[in-house]
């Protein structure tokens, strides 16, 4: 996952809202959204090289979600795990506090640089592996966004994403603006507002939009998810090929803990 904007507020008639593309080459084998056959407790899209995710569910009510950090200057070993498993741990996981910590203890050095977002409707947590800070944090409520860089990082699209979600809200209108601010293609012209990250200029302004439009990399997934009070849970998923065609569309229903 590339991008995420979501709205967390417990004790609410909808604790959690999301919204997310994930970007990928478009030649790394994928499953669609759908309960996973060897856990089928797990609900989500699924990496078919490594086998983690970039957003599910566990039916017993969890959620976690996982972003890269563009930062070339992040050095790890060329055998390190894959950072979507750290999804299927954190929706296996007995005790998600104690799991976090030891991975903010030390052990989230063994992965390259990553956003992990995971909890459930009253706690959420997020752990930011970056080149040197590595920090989890419980979040209060609000509304947040997450890219390749740090939570809130006012990246462009970071910041169209989160208007979508908050115009999405406030309208009335969810998830259908959130989802049409996901869906802008539109490249970043001034590059001083461009993020610098190290991949030099053309590859930023291609990485700029929300949605990215390319042959062999871009966005493969948009999916958002509704989180509310009573259990229920809605997820849905939108899939895109090379170019940005739709390749599909999949909406899972589920009442928690059943």
């Amino acid at each position: 996952m590339c991008l995420i904007a979501f709205a967390f507020h417990p004790g609410s008639r909808v604790p959690l809202r999301l919204v997310a593309n994930r970007d990928e080459r478009h030649s790394r084998p994928s499953a669609a959204l759908a309960r996973w056959r060897d856990t089928p407790a797990i609900i989500g899209g699924r990496d078919l090289v490594a086998g983690g995710s970039w957003l599910a569910v566990h039916s017993g009510g969890r959620m976690a979600a996982i972003t890269n950090v563009r930062d070339p200057g992040i050095q790890v070993a060329a055998a390190a795990p894959s950072r979507g498993e750290l999804v299927r741990q954190a929706l296996l996981s007995d005790d998600l506090p104690r799991w976090l910590a030891g991975l903010a203890e030390g052990e989230a050095w063994r992965y390259s640089g990553f956003n992990l977002l995971a909890g459930d409707a009253r706690q959420l947590w997020h752990l930011h592996r970056g080149r040197e800070r590595l920090a989890l944090q419980s979040l209060p409520p609000g509304h947040y966004g997450l890219s390749n860089a740090d939570l809130d990082t006012p990246w462009p699209k970071l910041e169209l994403a989160k208007a979508g979600l908050a115009e999405s809200l406030v309208a009335q209108r969810w998830p259908d603006a959130a989802l049409a601010t996901m869906a802008d293609s539109q490249e970043v012209e001034d590059p001083r507002t461009l993020p610098d990250t190290g991949v030099g200029e053309t590859l930023e302004r291609f990485l700029s939009p929300p949605f990215i439009v390319g042959e062999e990399y871009g966005t493969r997934a948009t999916s958002w998810l509704s989180w509310h009070a009573d259990g229920r849970l809605k997820f849905g998923e939108r899939r895109f090929g090379p170019g940005g065609m739709p390749a599909g569309e999949t909406t899972e229903r589920l009442l928690l803990g059943t």
